[in-house]
């Protein structure tokens, strides 16, 4: 038997309407006080994927274990719609999160944002936006090994790894900016263009070494850092993109798992982003 349910629910975006999935404990399986609530975004290379994804995800266990809700968007993928439909779809999810924290029994000064890879990514553009948009206080980020810069790195060029490859990221990233290039590539779309890092939530995130994000994720949390964000990143050596995903049963993915959790369970205890009344 479960001990979570799922509701599949509509809501209103940006030209259209979008699904969305939200998953919460139990009764009996709920915490004693309200729950953070998190907007977990799939990955993908921002063209496949699906809000399904989020049961082979680190959030389900966030749910299973831990008690919190987690709402995931169905999002417009860029073969559709190029940028910005995907962040605005993402957005959309996260009001309903916060316009919906009573019902859902969750604290309003905890919400969090998380995904995989070009999840990754538009956790990290959401915190952007929704910041400098001032509607939605969002308190922790979780932006696993994301799809961050549209720009080759050290880490992106020339690489052949198993999972995504150069070759992957050039394709993806063409289809997702539709015709965008060099200073017309906003931060919103490409994170690493982000020249502003200040007031952005509190980060943790995991990269293997041989991946295409292994710089880019680790540039990301420099800069947070440089801006006196709180932040902590985990390097798996050996590891490609996703391995937590795709071999969840080796050792360097139950550790990396793990340490996941721990770092949820410490951003429960002490980081909170009260919502403006």
């Amino acid at each position: 038997m479960k001990d979570y349910v799922v509701e599949k629910k509509k809501i209103s975006s940006t030209e259209r309407d979008i699904e969305i999935l939200v998953l919460r404990p139990l009764k009996n399986a709920r915490p004693k006080s309200k729950t953070p609530g998190v907007l977990w975004i799939h990955g993908g290379g921002y063209r496949t994927g699906m809000a399904g994804m989020i049961y082979m995800s680190r959030a389900l266990n966030l749910v299973k274990t831990y008690g919190a809700v987690v709402v995931t968007p169905e999002y417009r993928l860029s073969y559709e719609a190029p940028y910005p439909a995907a962040l605005e779809d993402c957005y959309a999810a996260l009001k309903y999160l916060k316009e919906h924290t009573e019902e859902l029994g969750i604290n309003d000064s905890q919400l969090m944002v998380g995904g995989e890879s070009a999840g990754g990514g538009l956790t990290a553009a959401l915190c952007m936006y929704a910041r400098d948009k001032g509607e939605i206080n969002i308190a922790y980020q979780m932006p696993l090994y994301p799809m961050i810069d549209n720009e080759d790195t050290e880490s992106s060029k020339d690489n052949h790894a198993p999972i995504w490859d150069t070759k992957k990221n050039h394709s993806s990233w063409k289809l997702y900016l539709r015709g965008l290039e060099g200073e017309e590539v906003p931060a919103y779309a490409a994170p690493a263009r982000q020249t502003d890092y200040s007031n952005l939530p509190p980060a943790y995130t995991f990269v293997g070494d041989i991946e295409p994000f292994y710089c880019e994720t680790l540039t990301y949390i420099e800069n947070l850092q440089k801006a006196g964000i709180e932040t902590k990143v985990d390097i798996y050596p050996g590891c490609f993109h996703a391995f937590d995903m795709i071999r969840p049963f080796k050792q360097e993915s139950k550790d990396a798992i793990a340490e996941f959790e721990r770092q949820f369970c410490y951003a429960v205890k002490h980081y909170f982003a009260p919502q403006k009344k």
